[in-house]
């Protein structure tokens, strides 16, 4: 697979010789930009700061742009201190010294169309078996090339045996390189790791054993009771499953809270923030995302997920999104939510891993 090749500006055009510098203001406070700030899109933004035109080298949606040292950040407003310069101006085409460079990677040709044609959006009756060739594709060039994939995953994804197999391999050879989630898919599929079963149903077969509703409950108990993931999949012989693939093989995995959690697991971040620091360290190194069955998750995720990524030797390189659902509501979602490039799937989780998994010859 080849990556498409980042196109830079050409800041020799008469619109970025002639625009003026961007307008730097210091924060009145922490935690709050000065009046008219920028706040930054997915997509890659440059400022001319002193003459020099400077690419925000990590960014993220709905932040704002902050030059420091040299550089520019891109922070939170949470994160902002009093005092922190922060570019303000609201145009995009260098009017005020701001470039957002949107059409930034080369594009095959595409064959003409017509104005009108059926079948343009992704639903449940697209076919996606274009989407596995790429994906999985992708997925391999990854692999050879040091990329780092990130995982987004709904509890769903540990509901079948299979599904759960199939995951672990994918971790076991090399194609995960972190696992974002909440309390719920770890314990559901510790929960199948231990007693068969995730939320009380036979991982296999389906079926409810009696009393099967307290599994879950246990699983949590029992985990506290270790006082951490590793030690109770240590103590208690836990030898399958995705949380015990990352153990095994130190891919980290991220665990946030809900105010509907059970337990929670000692590892699961109680605090939001805390929480959502840890997922962006994530993020910010990752060069393909995939959201599973899971639409907060992953939209928190997306929110923080710009189009590119800019690697140690400078190269900028496209950042790949996928989101998977049975709803194409979900599953294009994250278009409403800003993450334009994000591309739906509308399969459930057990038939996507199925599919991906034989593609890459793991099964």
């Amino acid at each position: 697979m080849k990556l498409p090749k980042y196109i830079e500006p050409d800041f020799t055009e008469k619109r970025f010789t002639e625009a003026p510098d961007a307008v730097l203001v210091a924060a009145p406070v922490d935690k709050a930009a000065p009046s008219g700030f920028h706040a930054t899109s997915i997509f890659p933004e440059y400022f001319k700061i002193n003459g020099e035109w400077i690419l925000a080298e990590d960014s993220r949606m709905d932040s704002v742009p902050v030059y420091e040292n040299g550089k520019i950040y891109i922070r939170e407003f949470r994160n902002i201190k009093k005092g922190d310069l922060v570019v303000v101006g609201r145009t995009e085409d260098c009017e005020e010294g701001i470039y957002v460079h949107v059409d930034c990677f080369e594009k095959e040709t595409a064959a003409k169309t017509n104005a009108f044609a059926f079948r343009q959006s992704r639903s449940r009756e697209t076919g996606f078996s274009r989407d596995y060739e790429e994906l999985i594709a992708l997925l391999k060039h990854e692999k050879e090339n040091g990329g780092y994939v990130v995982w987004v995953m709904g509890p769903a994804c540990s509901f079948d045996a299979k599904a759960r197999d199939c995951f672990a391999s994918l971790i076991d050879n090399g194609y995960v390189q972190a696992l974002l989630a909440g309390n719920a898919l770890a314990t559901h599929d510790l929960e199948g790791g231990y007693l068969g079963t995730a939320l009380g149903a036979d991982i296999k077969t389906q079926e409810q054993g009696y009393n099967a509703h307290y599994n879950h409950l246990d699983t949590i108990n029992r985990i506290n009771t270790h006082g951490s993931i590793p030690k109770f999949i240590e103590e208690e012989g836990i030898k399958d499953g995705i949380i015990h693939a990352c153990v095994k093989n130190d891919v980290p995995f991220v665990l946030n809270g809900s105010i509907r959690d059970d337990g929670p697991l000692p590892e699961v971040y109680e605090h939001t923030y805390e929480g959502q620091d840890t997922i962006r360290s994530h993020i910010r190194k990752a060069t393909t995302v995939i959201g599973l069955a899971t639409v907060l998750h992953t939209i928190a995720a997306g929110n923080m997920t710009p189009t590119y990524r800019k690697l140690e030797d400078g190269t900028i390189r496209p950042l790949y999104f996928y989101m998977v659902d049975t709803s194409e509501f979900a599953a294009n979602k994250l278009g409403d939510r800003g993450s334009l490039s994000a591309k739906g799937i509308v399969t459930n989780v057990q038939d996507f891993m199925n599919n991906v998994c034989s593609g890459l010859g793991l099964l």
